[in-house]
């Protein structure tokens, strides 16, 4: 009898298949922009300044890149909060509510206990912003458990709540009467991150770093990943495998809340010092498109929150050096995930074609 040994893939079929699975993404990336030059000159404006502006302006100084890194990283965490749950077939769209409850947790131990030392305050107020969000996902994900209601109704609606909460802590509770509008009092110095280089850049940067490479790791190699994927794939499946399903998709969401929060806490310690209206800003919109365009993987997602990154730091300098609108980057970074998703639909239709002509 014999035996048939199947060859492992070398170095080289490896890298062909890796350029065959990027040509997709390429291309769409390309159309994307072709379509967006075509409305910029419909516009009455000069496409190639207009892109050129966007894609060097991250890089053309340390400013540039300063800010660019310091907008990936709620972008980063946003869309973290998105594909975990994504991972496990579940989808949270609360991402905007958990990141401002992050921000008013660790707005409220940053004043309120605004004596304390560094040591200390920074540490509570980061882990405050990550419980609050985490709660704020736990409402969701206990009311998807126990009376199956539809996570993505709960979390919208949750969002809009948590508007609230914001205006009433910025605009009464904490209001800082010089400030004209819902902003809060200063948090106390010991609950500001600290600060490296010059520009400075918040260390919120390299934390995230870190938890990035974090998740792609356990995504991938730890028990929690492979159940997560196995929900994810098929539920059933996975539940007479013996998977506690329920409890998986429930963590997810705690999970991606407690991101969702720190996004909220790194804002409020790293960036702006206080909690304001509109500190959520279009984040959950782009975390959503980021998670998207990385199909879920936790490993593509900070590299893609970072193409993105560039494009919303260099969308300012566009409007400046051509006068494109703003907006035409929004629509950018919409039709590349457009793209991408046609790209799906037309390799699928390709693979049955292939598979019907050899049959």
């Amino acid at each position: 009898m014999s035996t048939t040994v199947l060859a492992r893939p070398t170095a080289t079929d490896r890298a062909r298949s890796a350029v065959v699975a990027a040509v997709p993404y390429v291309l769409a990336v390309l159309a994307a922009f072709v379509v967006v030059a075509v409305v910029i000159v419909l516009l009455g404006h000069d496409p190639l300044s207009a892109f050129r502006a966007v894609l060097t302006n991250s890089f053309r100084n340390p400013t540039g890149m300063v800010q660019t890194l310091q907008k990936w990283v709620p972008l980063t965490l946003l869309a973290l909060a998105f594909a975990i749950p994504l991972a496990a077939g579940r989808f949270n769209i609360g991402g905007e509510g958990q990141m401002i409850l992050g921000a008013t947790g660790s707005v409220a131990v940053g004043i309120t206990l605004s004596d304390l030392p560094m040591v200390v305050l920074l540490p509570l107020s980061v882990l405050a912003g990550v419980l609050a969000g985490a709660l704020w996902a736990a409402i969701s994900a206990w009311l998807m458990e126990r009376f199956h209601v539809n996570e993505i109704l709960s979390t919208v609606l949750l969002n809009f709540v948590s508007f609230e909460i914001l205006d009433f802590f910025a605009a009464v509770v904490w209001s800082d009467p010089g400030a004209g509008g819902a902003v809060t009092l200063p948090i106390g110095e010991g609950a500001e991150l600290p600060t490296i280089g010059r520009p400075p850049m918040h260390l919120g940067v390299l934390l995230v770093v870190l938890l990035a490479a974090g998740a792609a790791v356990l995504a991938r190699r730890s028990v929690a990943g492979f159940e997560l994927t196995a929900v994810g794939l098929n539920e059933r499946a996975a539940r007479l495998h013996g998977i506690r399903t329920g409890r998986v998709a429930v963590m997810s969401m705690v999970v991606a809340g407690a991101i969702g929060g720190l996004a909220g806490a790194i804002e409020v310690a790293g960036v702006h010092q206080r909690m304001l209206e509109g500190i959520q800003s279009n984040f959950l919109l782009l975390g959503i498109i980021i998670g998207l365009i990385a199909r879920g993987s936790l490993t593509a997602v900070p590299f893609v929150a970072f193409g993105i990154a560039v494009l919303e730091v260099g969308a300012g300098s566009m409007q400046r050096v051509s006068g494109a609108p703003v907006e035409v980057v929004l629509i950018l970074e919409g039709l590349i995930l457009l793209f991408i998703l046609m790209s799906d639909v037309v390799m699928t239709r390709l693979r049955q074609s292939r598979a019907k002509a050899v049959s």
